[in-house]
């Protein structure tokens, strides 16, 4: 059984959204086998998990437990329609047996609405597509704590490492700091045990679920030299999308002994610019070619190729990478090619680097099982991620006090230390309340008599 909330605005205000979200949270399925010692819904510890995350704070339940029996009422009912909040050993029981597929269909079910309302215009590049960057990370290591759903490694020490990694797709665009995360896809143990093989399985799997979905976008895939094989090309291409790797010398000799090759003849189409970063002046050359061999054999996948050194006044080498793409490369176009592989660098930026440092917590044990948990539960992470993003880009009362506060851990210090202590009625009493507050707090400058 999957998830479908229903048909959502195409712009996402936080209520709307909070209720699609916790409407199909408490659809998850019920591994219980029944009887009476069943006081708690599986939407309620879907719901209560994922609103911990959602306000960022590990002692949001708590202080809710607190507050009904000392006021009657609380946030987790008013703000997010729980009905009862188990204790967190409890959260974990229920929801050790849900696998994360049952929660995925919400990523598309935010994200769709937006592009189909041309949300997303700013982030269209190369000919007005969609650029979705895809990569690994971890988000669970232990030497104790283990599931069958762990992979594993041996240490240095004979000691065994257990850990859960996850394919993180997120869409990104040049020059746009803001990035959607869509449904995560996590490497399993019967992937393999090399990385390569673990995550390129895992990374096949989701171009397969979503290939429909990416066709319809008008998508190029991006990635590191990981994905830059012809099997995982040729996946690309069959879902109808382009792609556009990182490629490296070092797994692709063939390649760059025809690059050689043209070297030596002069035949390297080359595009050189200028430019100030502030402090210097920097030199940026281009260098493409088309029709290249990705790997030995007849059946090989012909690439185009293209090549950015960024040097400084003294022509030292400030950075240099390359790109196999599935596009021609011309004059014309070599640039903003460039720009969408760098891109990709924002799936560490933006995203992986957010949810470890930025208060998501996302490599934190919250909750391990023998099941499904661990993966779940970074699942719900991602979906708060996510659901941030669309309140940052569409609901007004949000952006109004994202802009008194300094910074984005400031604003959620603010949600946090409100709602632990004071109950509200809706979301909009929520806002309302910062907002009139940060106000009184700074109230605009008088005008000077006779100023109109």
């Amino acid at each position: 059984m999957v998830l479908k909330p229903k048909p959502a605005p195409a712009k996402w205000a936080m209520k709307p959204l909070v209720a699609a979200i916790c409407e199909a949270l408490y659809a998850l399925p019920d591994a219980r086998k029944g009887g009476n010692n069943q006081r708690y819904t599986m939407g309620d510890a879907g719901v209560c998990a994922f609103s911990v995350f959602f306000m960022q704070s590990p002692s949001f339940l708590d202080f809710q437990v607190r507050m009904q029996k000392a006021r009657g009422r609380n946030n987790a009912s008013s703000l997010f329609g729980i009905e009862q909040i188990p204790s967190m050993q409890q959260i974990r029981n229920l929801l050790d047996p849900v696998s994360p597929t049952h929660i995925a269909p919400l990523f598309t079910d935010l994200v769709e609405p937006i592009v189909a309302d041309g949300g997303l215009a700013s982030h269209r590049e190369l000919d007005g597509r969609l650029l979705v960057a895809l990569d690994g990370t971890e988000h669970y290591c232990s030497e104790a704590i283990h599931c069958p759903q762990c992979s594993t490694r041996r240490l240095a020490n004979g000691k065994t490492q257990y850990d859960h990694t996850a394919v993180t797709p997120v869409i990104v665009a040049p020059g746009q700091k803001t990035v959607l995360p869509l449904e995560p896809e996590f490497v399993v143990p019967q992937d393999g045990q090399a990385k390569q093989d673990c995550e390129l399985s895992a990374g096949t799997r989701w171009l397969q679920r979503w290939g429909t979905q990416l066709k319809a976008w008008r998508t190029t895939v991006l990635g590191d030299d990981l994905y830059c094989h012809q099997p995982f090309c040729e996946q690309v291409l069959a879902q109808g999308c382009e792609f556009l790797f990182v490629c490296q010398p070092g797994s692709h000799t063939l390649l760059y002994e025809w690059v050689a090759d043209f070297e030596r003849t002069g035949e390297v189409a080359t595009r050189v610019k200028t430019r100030w970063n502030g402090k210097q002046r920097l030199t940026d050359t281009y260098r493409w070619l088309n029709n290249l061999p990705l790997r030995d054999g007849d059946d090989a996948l012909q690439v185009g190729w293209c090549e950015l050194t960024t040097t400084d006044a003294e022509g030292n080498v400030l950075y240099r990478n390359a790109w196999a793409s599935s596009v021609p490369i011309a004059w014309d176009n070599v640039v903003a090619i460039v720009a969408a592989g760098r891109s990709r660098w924002k799936i560490e930026n933006e995203n992986n680097n957010t949810l470890k440092t930025k208060g998501y917590r996302f490599e934190h044990n919250y909750g391990h099982g023998q099941q499904h948990l661990a993966n779940l539960l970074a699942s719900l992470i991602l979906l708060a991620f996510l659901a941030h993003t669309l309140l940052d880009l569409y609901d007004q009362r949000d952006q109004r006090v994202r802009a008194q506060l300094s910074s984005r851990r400031t604003f959620f210090e603010h949600l946090r230390a409100l709602t632990l202590y004071f109950p509200f009625a809706t979301w909009e009493h929520l806002f309302d309340s910062m907002m009139d507050a940060l106000q009184s707090a700074h109230p605009p400058p008088r005008r000077r008599a006779g100023k109109q």
